[in-house]
């Protein structure tokens, strides 16, 4: 089977993944950005695409989000990974010694309250993996990076301070894609995407009632244009309902019903490492 994922090696993405895949046997397509691994599926050069869906700290990705729509892929799985920021440095280097701070911007982001206390300026990456690859290239010993112990262990990095992240219960959930999804019995999520029939005051309200009456828990919510005009949103809600429940059915049904374009993304089960 061949996964594509956002790479290079000793991302979190590539970590999670690899955690989650164990024990299978994967062929890895490591990608440079995340439409490439999403692009990779729709082009058929990947069985699978691990795609970042979603942080505790940041939010929603919402060049995932956009890419799922445009390439119509459907989501398999779920993973929850927890997510460990660790100021990685050359063997040796103290905190008191390092001048400058390299990542990927939403690392950056999710140790802000670090850094500022550090008071040094950062660098930005286009990932954890090239931020500690180069530290360990430059060999120099004024610089550090914001990564995993992942890949302070692949690029042979000490790890000055551990658990640098603003907020200690951070995690980043993942979604498995594919061009085609296997059978929906016994799943414990769906992902719906709705498209109001137009803009009008209340067409939120009145799709969340519709929830409401059937007495189905919304776990997820998220807007994104529609690129159509300025103003025009469309809905991503995650429900708590596998796609063998009848009330699944019914909901669609009765918001196609209401002229909403309503489109399903997934039935699929939550995995956590």
């Amino acid at each position: 089977m061949k996964i594509s994922c956002l790479g290079p090696r000793g991302t979190f993405s590539d970590e999670a993944a690899h955690r989650y895949y164990k024990g299978s046997q994967v062929d890895y397509h490591m990608c440079g950005t995340l439409i490439e691994v999403i692009e990779a599926v729709a082009d058929n050069q990947a069985d699978q695409g691990f795609v970042p869906i979603e942080n505790s700290i940041e939010g929603s990705i919402n060049i995932t989000l956009d890419g799922i729509i445009k390439h119509k892929l459907m989501i398999q799985a779920e993973v929850i990974f927890p997510v460990s920021m660790h100021l990685l440095v050359n063997e040796g280097v103290q905190v008191k010694d390092v001048k400058e701070i390299w990542s990927i911007p939403p690392a950056l982001a999710q140790c802000r309250e670090f850094v500022r206390e550090l008071k040094v300026p950062t660098k930005d990456f286009p990932s954890t993996s090239m931020a500690a690859e180069a530290i360990k290239k430059t060999t120099r010993c004024d610089v550090a990076a914001v990564g995993s112990e992942w890949a302070g262990s692949l690029f042979g990095l000490d790890i000055a301070v551990r658990n640098i992240e603003d907020f200690q219960d951070n995690q980043t959930r993942f979604f498995v894609v594919t061009k085609e999804s296997d059978s929906m019995d016994f799943t414990q999520k769906s992902l719906l995407l709705i498209n109001p029939e137009k803009e009008q005051a209340g067409v939120l309200s009145s799709i969340l009632n519709v929830l409401s009456a059937l007495g189905i828990n919304l776990t997820w919510i998220e807007s994104r244009p529609t690129k159509r005009k300025l103003g025009s949103y469309q809905f991503f809600m995650e429900v708590e309902l596998g796609g063998q429940h009848p009330a699944l059915s019914k909901t669609m049904t009765i918001l196609s019903t209401l002229g909403h374009d309503v489109r399903l993304l997934g039935s699929y089960n939550s995995i956590k490492l």
